[in-house]
């Protein structure tokens, strides 16, 4: 977490949270979700306006965490914004060789794979539980081929509770 963002927590500790205002979907990408946004649907449904802005972006990714009951959330300033999840907390890029990076920027080291009925794969790391990019599939099916990783189906609405996460947490 940024020094300046320490720094706001201990100057205002009691600001209230938000909800429903900013999410991830499968890809890596955030949205800003404002009211018009949310009365129009769900997300991932109805997105919002993509944030495109790099150094935002890199404050989001610095700040990006998740509380004791799986809820992830980007710390701004005084303020914990929670985060919706399209799938998962984190969007793993796979390289030629299997190596892995989260749209954080978090290197990891997989541990499981998981297949839904989607036919989406998701890894379960040493960093945390995540998608892979749909851009990446050819080498993480590589990867698959080469037994780096254990396979398993798992249906996606088990995700969550397994792997300690919410999709889209409340109040």
């Amino acid at each position: 977490m940024d020094e300046i963002v320490k720094a706001a927590l201990a100057k205002w500790p009691h600001v209230p949270a938000c909800h429903d205002w900013l999410a991830l979907d499968a890809r890596g990408d955030w949205y800003m979700r404002d009211e018009r946004i949310q009365r129009a649907g769900p997300f991932p449904q109805v997105k919002g306006s993509a944030i495109r802005h790099d150094k935002l972006r890199a404050f989001i990714h610095r700040n990006y965490e998740a509380d004791a009951q799986g809820a992830w959330y980007f710390q701004n300033g005084p303020q914990r914004v929670y985060v919706t999840l399209e799938a998962a907390p984190y969007v793993w890029r796979v390289d030629g060789r299997g190596a892995l990076q989260s749209h954080t920027g978090l290197a990891a080291q997989a541990r499981q794979a998981w297949l839904d009925e989607a036919g989406r794969l998701f890894l379960a790391t040493d960093t945390g539980f995540g998608i892979v990019h749909p851009q990446d599939m050819l080498a993480a099916s590589d990867a698959l081929e080469r037994g780096d990783w254990p396979l398993a189906e798992l249906p996606f609405a088990q995700m969550p509770a397994r792997f300690g996460y919410q999709l889209h947490p409340q109040p």
